[in-house]
């Protein structure tokens, strides 16, 4: 544990005018490509690597850290205003921010996804600095078994999500699982229903279909349904209400506990690897919905459901901090970038990391706090920006919007064939938003079908044909147990309304 002057000097390293100025462009950058569907903090991010040989290393990380904070929540910005995701993860959030636009409230409902991301990534960001090494070694016993069961449980709560037929939630759910089947089988190496496009060796990418899905055949509805290309695609009420622009300090508090519950969901699952923040943001959406009085507001414009998903989704970026810093091993891509940027500067990762390069590390924590303050800062300059964009006329924003989700599905795939799946699935969703089944329970089975198979597959392996080899693995047990009565108390309240 680095001493208080080695720990002073770092924060005093981050408060400087270059590293505020890096910040600064870090998120700027990171909040515009969020909003564009389909580019995403990720690629920015991946871009920039090569770049930060020039920087020092504070300098470096402080920059791509700004990038992922910003972008994470630029995703929520199209999905709010025009109900396309600019990030899988922002994919929850437009469940009940769009609605809210649609009532004429667009500020209230990106000015609480904004106070939202700030909370969860500060909190997340507090847990990193204070308890990181504790939670990093509970996170090294998630093993296969365990991470199983956890995705078992995750299941049991997202079920909740199936709105009100569960055949054609569960039906969904079937769909997504079997689409990620797509590609080289985890075991045997064998190719499975590409049918002769060896692009797909690799399966599905997530981006098309979680765009195509979501956004792209939103888009498509729209345009359908569109009447005249002089309607604004945003209608904003010349006399609004003040309390329609704003989130009042008693809106902000009574989502205290939905916030809490999604920080603590995100920090948990961020500090695993492999998750991600699109679970944690539908995890956090449903056991707000869940947890709710009202379960049936949501979807309609419920603050609490916007609260949840940018909460947990924004909480896991300090927690993928966790194991990379303690470990050495990255949580998500977004870690592992930050790896590639610090062993371009020399800096080798791993239990060492706080003897060796105390200071560095307690500069990081002092930049990722100043980025949440930035975020929070440019997030309100832009917030009435994007809202004016909006309000032009839905010929030029639902096109300009399909536009930039072929771009930006081109450019994360790198070849037609990503614009091709986007393309497909964005008839898929239609359709089945047309016949009633759940687009959001398809894209959450797609997302965990890989990481399911993968450990299933190693589970049976460890578990081999004795079942009871499962009492050597506690945790999992409990999470299974958590699972069981997750599904209880769902099918309970799903029978008493």
């Amino acid at each position: 544990m680095p001493d208080l002057d080695t720990v002073l000097a770092g924060l005093g390293d981050a408060l400087t005018l270059g590293n505020l100025l890096y910040v600064v462009a870090g998120v700027a950058v990171g909040q515009f490509v969020g909003a564009v569907p389909g580019i995403g903090p990720i690629m920015a991010m991946a871009i920039a690597v090569p770049f930060t040989f020039v920087m020092s290393p504070l300098a470096a990380i402080a920059f791509l850290m700004g990038v992922n904070k910003g972008g994470l929540f630029g995703g929520a910005i199209p999905a709010v205003l025009i109900n396309t995701p600019g990030t899988p993860d922002a994919a929850a959030t437009a469940l009940d921010g769009f609605p809210l636009t649609r009532q004429g409230k667009p500020l209230k409902a990106t000015k609480m996804a904004l106070y939202a991301s700030v909370t969860g990534d500060t909190f997340s960001d507090l847990v990193l600095i204070t308890v990181s090494a504790p939670l990093a070694a509970v996170a090294l016993y998630m093993g296969p078994v365990e991470v199983f069961c956890l995705i078992v449980f995750a299941f049991s709560v997202i079920a909740g999500l199936v709105g009100q037929s569960m055949v054609k939630g569960l039906a969904a759910a079937a769909f997504g699982l079997l689409c990620a089947t797509v590609g080289l089988d985890p075991d045997q190496g064998t190719p499975r229903l590409i049918f002769g496009w060896f692009e797909l060796y690799d399966g599905l990418p997530l981006a098309p279909v979680a765009i195509g899905t979501l956004a792209v055949a939103e888009i498509l509805r729209r345009l359908v349904a569109m009447r005249g290309g002089g309607r604004p695609a945003v209608t904003i009420p010349e006399a609004q209400d003040p309390a329609d622009a704003r989130v009042s300090w008693a809106e902000y508090w009574g989502c205290r506990y939905t916030m809490l519950r999604g920080a603590v969901i995100g920090t948990v699952l961020g500090a695993m690897p492999g998750i991600g923040s699109t679970a944690a943001a539908f995890m956090s959406y449903a056991s707000a919905k869940q947890a709710s009085r009202d379960p049936d507001s949501f979807g309609k414009g419920n603050l609490h459901g916007i609260a949840a998903t940018e909460s947990a989704n924004s909480a896991v970026v300090g927690a993928n901090l966790i194991p990379l810093l303690s470990l050495g091993i990255p949580g998500s891509i977004g870690a592992a970038l930050v790896i590639s940027a610090l062993m371009i500067q020399g800096i080798q990762p791993g239990p060492l990391l706080f003897e060796s390069q105390g200071r560095l590390i307690y500069g990081l924590f002092g930049a990722m706090l100043m980025a949440n303050v930035v975020n929070f800062w440019m997030g309100q300059l832009g917030l009435r920006l994007w809202a004016r964009v909006v309000s032009a006329p839905e010929s030029i924003v639902f096109a300009t919007a399909l536009l930039l989700c072929t771009v930006g599905v081109y450019l994360s795939t790198g070849d037609l064939v990503g614009v091709y799946v986007m393309l497909i699935f964005a008839g898929i969703g239609y359709l089945m938003t047309a016949t009633g089944y759940s687009v959001v329970v398809f894209v959450i089975a797609f997302f965990l079908g890989p990481r399911f198979e993968l450990s299933l597959s190693q589970t049976l392996g460890i578990l081999g044909d004795d079942p009871l080899r499962m009492l050597d693995h506690p945790v999992g047990l409990g999470l299974l147990a958590l699972a069981v009565a997750a599904a209880w108390w769902m099918g309970v309240r799903q029978r008493r309304r």
